[in-house]
């Protein structure tokens, strides 16, 4: 069945490990008897669909979640109905991916002006004699 991310990348599912326990909050009784909460882990390292930028950058936006092994772990406990909390597990993954796989756009360094440089420097010239006429008159000068 897999994890369709977009239309050129999905996830296998030797790749995804779903395992399911209880959760904790709310829930009564049902909290006690059925494992509702999912962990989702992805091995993000040994996946062949991704290309070691696309894991560089999903590494950085995982943060926690990645563990040493090269893996990203995605917990949902959020709803008490266990196919809710997969779907949900499922759609962090997917979206956290997705991310990954927008390349950054290159930082383009521009010059400041030189205009804008004097204008800076002149406005900064008057507020310092703006400043200096405020202090306190010296006895002697006068």
């Amino acid at each position: 069945m897999g994890l369709r991310i977009n239309d050129r990348v999905e996830l296998a599912d030797w790749e995804l490990i779903e395992q399911f326990s209880r959760a904790s909050g709310p829930g009564g009784q049902n909290v006690n008897k059925v494992a509702t909460a999912v962990t989702l882990r992805f091995e993000a390292m040994r996946s062949p669909h991704l290309s070691e930028a696309v894991k560089r950058r999903l590494k950085r936006l995982a943060g926690r979640r990645w563990t040493t092994d090269g893996a990203v772990v995605i917990q949902a406990s959020d709803t008490r109905s266990q196919a809710q909390n997969r779907t949900l597990a499922r759609k962090r993954l997917a979206d956290l991916v997705a991310h990954a796989l927008e390349t950054p756009k290159k930082r383009v360094a521009t010059k400041i002006p030189l205009s804008e440089k004097r204008r800076r420097l002149r406005v900064k010239r008057a507020r310092a004699t703006v400043k200096a006429g405020r202090s306190r008159v010296n006895e002697d000068e006068e």
